[in-house]
């Protein structure tokens, strides 16, 4: 189209064009309407996680999922690369009397950790945690989200203002 840069692959169709795999704009910002990215969040809250062990975050809605490289709480790389893997965190119901909450972005390659301590004399009612990493992984490397919960009573919940991001960067 007129002042845009579009580039193509694939069989031709009747008009002689391919899939769009990339477009440059008449400003020079780049778009590749194909290239991996997801967004998820979990469809309800997961109530009472269970404490000393390793609980999966449950994501069970999709707000965008570029290439359908997301399934079962479970982002797959369709291919080797760098990628920039995030979560935001919002748990409820926050027990003081926990030695430590640890959360962790686990890839095939390794895992990516935060941690913090709730001793803040009471119970929190609502605590927002992040961790982002840029990962290297190869074509079907896995990457997951786990939280857990050391000590204390099984009461945190995971709120479903909770996301799981992820784009390929190079």
């Amino acid at each position: 189209s007129a002042g845009n840069l579009i580039v193509r692959t694939g069989a031709t169709t009747k008009a002689g064009y391919g899939t769009e795999r990339m477009r440059i704009d008449a400003t020079g910002a780049v778009t590749k309407p194909t290239q991996p990215a997801f967004q998820a969040r979990p469809a309800s809250n997961q109530n009472n996680i269970a404490i000393n062990t390793s609980v999966a975050i449950v994501f069970g809605t999709e707000v965008f999922d570029v290439n359908s490289d997301f399934a079962s709480n479970t982002f797959t790389a369709p291919v080797t690369g760098k990628y920039q893997l995030s979560i935001a965190l919002r748990l409820l119901n926050i027990d003081s009397a926990a030695d430590y909450y640890h959360t962790e972005i686990i890839t095939s390659n390794r895992s990516y950790q935060n941690i913090f301590d709730p001793d803040f004399g009471q119970d929190g009612v609502y605590w927002g945690l992040t961790l982002s990493c840029l990962a290297d992984m190869d074509a079907n490397d896995t990457a997951t989200v786990g939280i857990v919960q050391g000590g204390g009573t099984s009461q945190t919940d995971i709120h479903t203002n909770t996301f799981f991001t992820g784009c390929l960067v190079c």
